[in-house]
């Protein structure tokens, strides 16, 4: 079974142009079939902002209305996407930038309005996420990827999706990688990589060093209990674990700027059955 790698990366690996760069080099070099999937960074928010469109979130969420979603559109599967592309075809990675409506790779479901399970008083009994895309096991079709890879092709996904019905929906970045990495596993030995700012999964946030090396999916709640997993950490982590659990070879997590390592499971996080 041929290996493919899958890596997902975040706003703060794109803020950067210098990381970004070394990070574009260091994907290239990597072997064999590979997928990029990435999110976007402070582009989308700042141009919000100068056309006077507030960012809102709800618990670390996004909420997605109409003029959000234009913009993450513009931003995600535009600039981002195919300056990504453009600066992987300097470096010698015949790349294609996609997004869910392409080929018809990821078919997302609006998701529904949810009731508040916070504590908190003013958010009201209901929560509208707006044009937020949520995935399900038959979400991602891994024909036209294949296709694509068996063509000498490096597919760049960024994080838009469709609904089958015209509507184009924003979705979280980790889970477009988790799915994809899934879906994809019937065909290949499939490993998923998470590429952030820290070393890997840390026991003390103040001391990169502190990486915890391997966990186990039975210890994920006792970590989460401790606080040694919070944040956005989470639902990284259940991505990765759920990945595992459905055929994926391995899922390692830590910094972009040590890709060559990460991947091969010599550096970051390892997460484990």
């Amino acid at each position: 079974m041929k290996q493919l790698t899958i890596i997902k990366i975040g706003g703060n690996v794109i803020d950067n142009s210098e990381n970004l760069h070394q990070f574009l080099l260091d994907f290239t070099a990597l072997p064999g079939d590979k997928i990029l999937v990435h999110g976007g960074g402070k582009i989308a928010t700042e141009l919000g902002e100068s056309l006077g469109i507030e960012a809102k979130m709800v618990e670390g969420r996004r909420i997605t209305d109409i003029e959000t979603l234009r913009i993450v559109t513009m931003v995600y599967a535009g600039l981002i996407n195919k300056n990504m592309v453009a600066q992987l075809q300097a470096k010698g990675s015949n790349a294609i930038g996609l997004t869910g409506a392409d080929g018809n790779i990821i078919r997302a479901k609006k998701r529904p309005v949810q009731k508040v399970l916070s504590a908190r008083k003013d958010l009201g009994e209901t929560i509208d996420y707006g044009f937020v895309g949520d995935l399900d096991e038959n979400s991602v079709s891994t024909e036209t990827l294949d296709k694509l890879l068996n063509a000498g092709l490096v597919p760049v996904l960024c994080a838009i999706t469709h609904d089958g019905d015209t509507q184009l929906l924003n979705t979280n970045a980790d889970t477009i990688a988790s799915s994809v990495a899934v879906a994809m596993a019937a065909k290949y030995e499939t490993r998923l990589v998470y590429c952030f700012e820290k070393k890997g999964v840390l026991k003390d946030v103040n001391d990169d060093d502190s990486v915890v090396r391997e966990i186990k999916a039975d210890e994920f709640d006792a970590l989460k209990a401790d606080g040694t997993v919070q944040g956005g950490m989470i639902p990284k982590l259940h991505n990765a674990f759920e990945a595992i659990k459905k055929g994926v070879s391995a899922v390692y997590i830590g910094k972009a700027n040590e890709l060559g390592e990460l991947a091969n499971g010599s550096f970051g996080t390892k997460m484990l059955k």
